[in-house]
């Protein structure tokens, strides 16, 4: 039987909603002990309510850009759990628009979610970790590919892929892996608004080369799987879970017929 201190841990950021909230009930399932980051209390409560008979569960409200908050963060995961097995940096920014349309305020918003936050917390949770242990980014398409109207977007997920292989490439020789998961378009409380609007279909669904839509649960597979010994050997990848929109240059037969 295993220890309750063998348990392995993970540090999810953006926790409370979304993909950061699947991704948190994944790793429950699978035996993780969960440290969860969000800027709210009130989805924390929610997520550790649910999650009270499944796994221990610590919670810490904070702004993830706040350069303080990685380092407090790391410190309660290793006073609560004493070890950090895995890190998901899942917090961003959904904001973007073109070059000429981006504001200070937009540019260093997204900079300090999508970039710096990550970057801050792995920094701050490498220390601890073992070999075996590994960080994993969310990124988006976008950073693989671009995005029609971007702006600061795209530049920030391309460049969190150039984090994703540095940190393959110092860590991976002790064992600590990284890769980045890019998820194509997922319904989620973001993406709910604009979900059946015209362009967005179009965009989307009449490009995506796959008899159905993507789900938070899709991303949580994966991260769980490049986190666990079935994806040992698998580091320094971005990894499109997009149903082929990155790889193909598709349109759906309702929209060739148009």
């Amino acid at each position: 039987m295993t220890e309750e201190s063998d348990k392995r841990v993970v540090l999810i950021t953006g926790a409370s909603f979304g993909l950061g909230k699947a991704i948190a009930l994944r790793f429950a399932q699978g035996g993780f002990r969960i440290l969860a980051v969000a800027r709210g209390q009130e989805g924390l409560d929610a997520l550790s309510g649910e999650l009270q008979d499944v796994t221990d569960v610590a919670t810490f409200a904070a702004d993830a850009s706040d350069p303080q908050a990685p380092r407090r963060a790391a410190a309660i995961a290793i006073e609560r759990f004493g070890r950090i097995d895995c890190l998901v940096n899942n917090v961003g920014s959904g904001k973007w628009a073109p070059v000429a349309d981006t504001s200070d305020d937009m540019l260093d918003e997204v900079v300090a979610l999508g970039l710096k936050a990550p970057f801050r917390f792995a920094r701050e949770a490498l220390p601890f970790m073992q070999s075996g242990s590994s960080i994993i980014n969310i990124g988006s398409t976008w950073g693989i590919i671009g995005g029609v109207g971007g702006g600061i977007y795209p530049v920030v997920k391309t460049a969190l892929v150039g984090l994703t292989r540095a940190l393959a490439t110092d860590y991976g020789p002790a064992g600590i892996r990284c890769n980045l998961i890019a998820p194509g378009v997922i319904k989620t409380d973001m993406t709910r608004e604009i979900w059946d609007t015209v362009g967005f279909q179009r965009l989307n669904q009449e490009m995506t080369p796959f008899n159905r839509d993507g789900t938070p649960e899709d991303i949580a597979e994966t991260a769980f799987f490049l986190a666990t010994p079935s994806g040992s050997f698998i580091n320094g990848q971005a990894i499109a879970v997009d149903g082929g929109w990155t790889t193909s240059k598709y349109l759906s037969m309702e929209a060739l017929t148009r």
